[in-house]
């Protein structure tokens, strides 16, 4: 069942355990790895991208710093869904263990680079603690040790992440200087639905010559499916498994400090919190089960009933918290493949078709050497980085 093991897969990251396996579809079967721009492919592009989330522009950005003359393809825009809505939580170590592990390393050395080759003042280290908690509401007795802003119905906690191993970035800022950066190289981008890709040739000889985008052909050597939960529309008559979103919803609140603990919370349902620069506080939990979507990018449907928790469970725990504003309530769909693992590579059976997706909670971290790790494959045949 999809349901049960993408589920687990996206929760595991609470208890320090392997967080996913990597799929890497290529033929040897190896490791070898703002902006709304509306206008059209100006010239024939050597890789079109499918999907402007973290993954796409990653890709593209990527691209663009080795000279490839990249276009990209996104039906609702730059960071509109999960890109623009998930937390940004970055951890060094989580995914040791896994063959993940290698690739996530990489993303979190890569991340610091790239917020200062790009400016990304979101971009920052802090803490991280796992907090168990009852519904008590309560004062401890006595402080934690080590706990900044959570002081109601505590009953111990473990330290799960320092400064050193923990950090932050806002991913709608990430994505959208990403695809801002390739621009300046060249990149070109429109908004558009991406309705298959175009394939020639007989079995054994099949190859990719172009993607097809509200009823017209833009011709290509190159395509890269990287559309997150939407990737099936672009995957139709591919060997490509199919692909879930699970859907979380979140909530912004604004403290009158800015807070540098993130918390993993042991009771209560398990919500975890991130907060953010400038007083911002980012919460989430209480995870769907994982479907084929059918809601479109960007117009998630937000249900009261889970924010309405989200927002009281945080309240509950944390006296300072308690009269924080809610300056906003959003859901996004984590993209997942039935196994739970990131689809990344070649594409089985025809030449020049290439996909990154499926990352799930680890989208944002995995992202940046996902790119590079593409780029590598595309233009030198192999990833050498990761």
């Amino acid at each position: 069942s999809p349901h049960r093991s993408t589920t687990a897969s996206c929760m595991v990251r609470r208890a320090l355990v392997t967080a996913f396996g990597l799929l890497v579809l290529l033929a040897s079967h190896s490791l070898a790895f703002s902006v709304q721009p509306t206008m059209q492919a100006p010239k024939r592009p050597d890789v079109v991208v499918c999907g402007a989330g973290v993954i796409g522009a990653s890709v593209a950005y990527h691209l663009s710093l080795r000279g490839v003359n990249v276009h990209i393809v996104d039906k609702a825009g730059v960071a509109k869904a999960a890109s623009g809505k998930a937390g940004g939580f970055l951890a060094l170590d989580w995914n040791d263990g896994s063959p993940v592990g290698p690739l996530s390393r990489k993303s979190f050395e890569l991340h610091q680079q790239l917020a200062d080759t790009l400016g990304l003042d979101s971009y920052r280290q802090l803490t991280c603690s796992a907090i168990a908690v009852d519904a008590s509401g309560k004062p401890a007795s006595k402080k934690l040790a080590n706990v900044e802003w959570v002081d109601l119905g505590t009953q111990g906690q473990r330290v799960m992440g320092t400064e050193e191993t923990i950090a932050q970035v806002h991913p709608r800022q990430l994505t959208e200087a990403l695809v801002a950066a390739a621009k300046e190289r060249g990149c070109t981008m429109e908004v558009g639905s991406v309705e298959g890709i175009v394939v020639e040739g007989v079995e054994g000889k099949k190859r990719a010559t172009g993607v097809t985008v509200g009823g017209r052909t833009i011709e290509t050597d190159k395509v890269v499916i990287a559309m997150g939960p939407w990737s099936a529309q672009a995957a139709k008559g591919l060997d490509l498994p199919p692909m879930y979103g699970q859907k979380y919803h979140s909530v912004l609140m604004q403290n009158e400090r800015t807070l540098s603990q993130a918390v993993f919370f042991q009771g209560l349902g398990d919500p975890e919190v991130y907060p953010r620069p400038k007083g911002e506080v980012y919460v989430t939990g209480f995870p769907d089960s994982p479907v084929t979507v059918k809601e479109q990018p960007g117009e998630e449907e937000v249900r009261a009933e889970v924010t309405d928790r989200l927002i009281s469970t945080v309240r509950k725990v944390s006296s300072e918290l308690k009269d924080a504003e809610v300056s906003k309530t959003q859901s996004c769909h984590l993209p997942l493949a039935a196994d739970g693992t990131p689809v990344i590579g070649k594409v089985p059976g025809v030449e020049g078709a290439f996909v990154a997706t499926g990352h799930g909670c680890w989208g944002i971290l995995n992202a940046p050497a996902t790119g590079l790790a593409m780029a590598e494959l595309i233009v030198d045949g192999a990833a050498s980085s990761v």
